[in-house]
């Protein structure tokens, strides 16, 4: 279901997009409306599933993990249930999703250290189901964070 924004919506996605903490005063100035009435834009927002939660990003370098790994995984697709479980159910995947493509799902991991990426690899590649891996290491993040695509949404206002 497609939700329509209006540019309130979109001046507050954005600071909550900047700043989680924002506080509805600190909107309410930027868009000109009472800290209430922010309050309950926001809730209209979460109720209509456009926000899903508002969380804390990590630093996970500073947390002292290596930097991500992708991991593309091709898979029987009769077997997609029990390995996405299985996936699903591994602490150091902390992204799954199903894609298209040469290869069907995409995998985020974090590890403490290379020797550990080298285990798990190891360990996803018996997994019952799966027929090949392709692994990324990743050097350098060059763009992160919750953004939006503010020249599709201005379209859409």
């Amino acid at each position: 279901m497609r939700v329509s924004l209006d540019r309130i919506d979109l001046i507050i996605l954005k600071s909550l997009l900047r700043d989680g903490r924002a506080s509805f005063s600190s909107i309410a100035k930027e868009t000109k409306l009472t800290d209430v009435a922010i309050k309950k834009r926001v809730e209209g927002l979460k109720k209509k599933g456009v926000i899903d939660s508002i969380t804390a990003n990590l630093n996970l370098k500073t947390l002292g993990f290596e930097n991500p790994i992708f991991v593309q995984i091709r898979s029987e697709i009769g077997k997609n249930k029990d390995l996405f479980k299985k996936l699903t159910d591994l602490d150091y995947v902390i992204e799954l999703y199903q894609v298209l493509g040469e290869y069907n799902m995409l995998a985020k991991i974090v590890v403490n250290d290379l020797n550990q990426a080298e285990k798990v690899i190891a360990k996803l590649g018996v997994f019952d189901g799966l027929i090949d891996l392709k692994t990324l290491v990743v050097l350098s993040e060059l763009k992160s964070g919750p953004s939006l695509p503010s020249g599709a949404l201005q379209k859409r206002l």
